[in-house]
C-alpha cells in the first residue's frame, strides 16, 4: 500500500457565519506518494515564504522575547541558515552552537547572519571563546564589527533585526513635525 503525503497550509480567519468568531482554514498545497517530491516542493515553498519560518521557529523557542525574536528573524534571512537552523541554535537548551561557524555549509553571507544573530541574542561575541590564542580571538572578534557585518546585501535585514531587538530605541519620529513652528 502506498503512503500518500500532503503539504497542508493553514491559517485563522474571521468566520463568514459569525464575524466575531475565528475559524481554522486548511488547504491542500501538494500531494504525492513520493517522499523526495514532497521534500523538494516543501523546500521551494519555504524559500518563497520565509515569514513562515519565523512563525514556526519562534514558537519553538523557550521564550518569545526580543532576544529570541531577533535571533529567529536573523536565522530566517537566508536559505542556508534556514536549512541549518538546528546546527546554529539549540531550541531546547537555549544555547547558540558556535561550532557551526566552522562548518562547510557556511558562506560569507551566512557567517554574517549567524554572527549578527549571536550578537543580538547574547549581547556579545560568543564564538571568541572557541579560540585559545589571543590573536585568533581578536580576529574572531573583528568579524562582529559593524563594518564587517553590515558591508553586504543583508544590511537592511540586519537593521530590521536591530529594530526587533531594541524596539524601545528604534521607532519612527518625524522630527520636522515635532519642531515645526505653527
Amino acid at each position: 500500500m502506498n503512503t500518500v503525503r500532503m503539504i497542508l497550509c493553514g491559517n485563522v480567519e474571521d468566520s463568514r457565519m459569525n464575524p466575531s468568531e475565528k475559524v481554522g482554514v486548511v488547504s491542500v498545497v501538494f500531494v504525492s506518494t513520493e517522499e523526495e517530491k514532497i521534500k523538494n516542493k516543501l523546500k521551494k515553498l519555504q524559500d518563497k515564504n520565509p515569514e513562515k519560518f519565523y512563525m514556526e521557529y519562534l514558537k519553538k523557542c523557550r521564550y518569545q522575547d526580543v532576544y529570541h525574536r531577533a535571533l529567529v528573524y536573523c536565522l530566517g534571512i537566508d536559505r542556508d541558515t534556514r536549512e541549518n537552523v538546528n546546527k546554529i541554535y539549540n531550541f531546547k537548551t537555549g544555547y547558540v552552537k558556535t561550532e557551526c561557524l566552522q562548518e562547510g555549509w557556511q558562506t560569507s553571507g551566512s557567517l554574517r547572519i549567524v554572527r549578527m544573530a549571536f550578537n543580538l541574542y547574547c549581547n556579545g561575541t560568543p564564538s571568541v571563546g572557541d579560540y585559545k590564542a589571543e590573536e585568533d580571538q581578536l580576529k574572531e572578534c573583528q568579524y562582529y564589527t559593524v563594518e564587517d557585518l553590515f558591508c553586504c546585501g543583508y544590511a537592511r535585514y540586519f537593521w530590521e533585526a536591530i529594530k526587533i531587538r531594541y524596539p524601545e530605541y528604534c521607532f519612527y519620529k518625524d522630527w520636522e513635525d515635532m519642531y515645526a513652528e505653527n
